[in-house]
């Protein structure tokens, strides 16, 4: 019998973690970059699933020694049994690298959440990227939804978690169907915030990149000036759910573009 959490299935054999979560790797993408049976190999399909652990890390890629993959994903199991989505990234290998996960000297900067390198950071909003982002996406999370929640099934699961970590993941997620667990009426004040005679919005002052005065109706806009600090914080206390095969109409941001 399939164990139901991540750390049930941390104690299984490695071939036995390999193939159940391999399970979770969208078809469309294997597809893409023509990758063929991954179970086995463990140059393109890497994992960090010690055993006794209750979390997993998946990074799959394209071909060997690249240095980013074009999928990683970071699970873990709740106190109650449920699983969380606590990283989820989708990476297109032929577009621009910008280095906004890593400092000049090589430090890591946890995308950009402990330290930022702000250089990284322009270049990547000029080139039309999000916080958080080192390459454009594959456009591809609407499959990589469907192929996860198959997931959930096999697991006999009917809902599943995710901690956004940026504003304009909450956006993205709304529209692909989660709802809040926590953090929709901060979504909403922020809307408002942004909205005409709001305090948000009268911060734009382009004061430098990220705080444009065009921000206030983009999604992407948006989510930089609060990553600059507009909020007066950090973006946290946010978390939302997915059921299975249901999608909820959410939408604390109406009327705003991309």
């Amino acid at each position: 019998m399939t164990p139901s959490t991540i750390g049930g299935i941390n104690k299984l054999q490695e071939m036995e973690k390999r193939e159940i979560y391999a399970r979770y790797i969208p078809l469309e993408v294997i597809e893409k970059f023509k990758l063929g049976d991954l179970t086995r190999n463990k140059e393109l399909l890497q994992f960090r699933f010690a055993e006794g652990s209750s979390d997993v890390e998946m990074m799959l890629y394209h071909k060997p020694n690249f240095p980013d993959p074009i999928l990683y994903a970071h699970l873990a199991d709740s106190m109650n049994g449920q699983i969380f989505i606590l990283l989820y990234i989708l990476n297109d290998p032929s577009a621009p690298r910008f280095d906004v996960d890593k400092m000049p000297d090589g430090s890591p900067t946890q995308f950009g959440i402990r330290k930022r390198n702000i250089e990284a950071e322009r270049s990547a909003t000029q080139a039309g990227l999000a916080p958080g982002q080192i390459r454009r996406g594959l456009r591809l999370l609407g499959d990589a939804i469907n192929t996860f929640e198959e997931f959930m099934k096999f697991l006999g699961h009917d809902m599943y978690y995710i901690e956004p970590l940026y504003y304009h993941n909450a956006i993205l997620f709304e529209r692909y169907g989660f709802s809040y667990q926590m953090g929709r009426r901060r979504m909403n004040e922020i809307h408002a915030e942004f909205g005409e005679g709001g305090g948000l919005r009268r911060m734009l002052d382009n004061s430098n990149p990220f705080r444009s005065s065009n921000a206030a109706d983009s999604i992407r806009l948006r989510s930089w000036a609060i990553h600059d600090g507009i909020l007066g914080g950090p973006f946290t206390n946010v978390t939302m759910y997915k059921r299975v095969g249901i999608s909820s109409a959410a939408n604390t941001a109406p009327g705003c573009v991309w």
